[in-house]
């Protein structure tokens, strides 16, 4: 289906703080034109929110400050492993576009039917913006992994422009898929910042906002705060609950089992003035992922002046970055190491001057942080030279 089309919205109030990034990077606008995003059709579903959702929805919001109107195509399905209707729907979708239409592809919609995709670059200026290689998502049956991947690299290798969000990710992409360096582009996520979070006592609460699946590891985190059961901590696990409710229950059981019931809540997913109560309330944030491409929750915690501890994988140490002095903002551990995970949680009860270093570092951070104008700024840039006639890619 289609929804509303997104244009200048002066009533929103972020403008002003638009106008003035406008202003800092000198583009002004003078007449928009427009973009067709196609995106999976939950992407508003408060019940199932995601880093690849935010990102959607903001840059819709972003855009037109950048010259690009933009129309939402929002397609029901269970993506990236769509049924016919699903199927059918994209299908129709692109197939109703005007020859010579600049489309916007989130991946996960995009990279699972290059038989849908393929023949329409033959007619219209198609880029992907790649959240996840589909393959990289935990806990797939190996043959389904190998297909999906299949699948991305046929629809990446035809299309002339590719998005991803990290540095780490384009590199991914051009290795993996074998695909030329000028057609991979990054538009890393931006960062609202947030007053300081308030936090508890300076370092008991922490927090990890992740959607509860296999590929976000919260089993780690469970085993990790386990054998730390003797500090005075308390865990709240923000994140939607829906996506993989076996998991979930697994998740439960283990909390029982170590006796942590009352100490680790799955609170569900939180929005809006809820996710920053939660924010505010955390002295640390802990994200214990098995792939990550960049990792928005990491910036959004920093936003606020938090500390993160985190594990060690794909485009999480850009996230975390660097303060202006090089101080670094959190830690970063080995994955599949719950035991090193349990240390670093030792090492910040037990040495205050780890805490201090840490938290100046995140606050250091949180004023150097890029905000959504960039990340528009960056995608309007490959929006604006995917070449004017379409053409299948080599």
């Amino acid at each position: 289906m289609t929804d509303t089309t997104i244009g200048r919205a002066p009533s929103l109030t972020y403008v002003p703080a638009q106008r003035a990034a406008l202003k800092n990077v000198g583009i002004i606008p003078m007449s928009l034109r427009t973009l067709h995003f196609v995106m999976p059709g939950g992407v508003d579903d408060p019940a199932a929110p995601s880093g690849g959702n935010a990102y959607d929805r903001r840059l819709c919001l972003d855009l037109p400050g950048f010259g690009w109107q933009v129309t939402r195509h929002a397609v029901d399905g269970t993506w990236p492993r769509p049924g016919a209707a699903a199927r059918d729907q994209l299908a129709r979708t692109l197939r109703e576009l005007p020859d010579g239409s600049v489309v916007l592809l989130d991946g996960l919609v995009a990279c699972a039917v290059p038989e849908t995709v393929v023949p329409e670059a033959e007619r219209l200026r198609l880029a992907v913006l790649v959240h996840l290689p589909l393959g990289d998502e935990t806990g797939l049956d190996p043959s389904v992994a190998a297909d999906l991947d299949a699948r991305e690299r046929a629809v990446l290798r035809a299309v002339p422009a590719v998005i991803a969000t990290s540095d780490w990710a384009v590199r991914r992409l051009v290795s993996h898929h074998g695909l030329a360096p000028e057609r991979v582009h990054i538009a890393t996520p931006g960062a609202d910042i947030a007053p300081l979070a308030v936090g508890t006592d300076g370092l008991s609460n922490l927090l990890c906002v992740a959607s509860v699946t296999p590929r976000k590891g919260q089993h780690r985190l469970v085993e990790a705060l386990a054998a730390v059961r003797d500090l005075p901590w308390n865990c709240v696990c923000v994140g939607g609950l829906g996506h993989d409710p076996e998991y979930v229950t697994h998740l439960r059981s283990l909390i029982a089992r170590h006796g942590l019931t009352g100490r680790l809540h799955l609170a569900g997913p939180r929005s809006g003035a809820d996710l920053d109560a939660s924010y505010a309330a955390a002295d640390l944030m802990v994200l214990t992922s098995y792939a990550e491409t960049y990792g928005m929750a990491v910036t959004e915690a920093l936003a606020r002046g938090i500390p993160v501890l985190a594990t060690d994988v794909g485009g999480l140490p850009e996230a975390l970055g660097r303060a202006p002095d090089g101080g670094v903002p959190g830690i970063l551990v080995p994955p599949e190491d719950p035991a090193a995970l349990a240390a670093e949680l030792r090492g910040w009860f037990g040495e205050a001057d780890v805490r201090r270093r840490l938290k100046a570092a995140a606050r250091g951070r949180r004023a150097a942080l890029d905000g959504w104008a960039t990340t528009a700024r960056s995608l309007a840039g490959v929006l604006q030279r995917l070449p004017d006639e379409p053409r299948r890619a080599a």
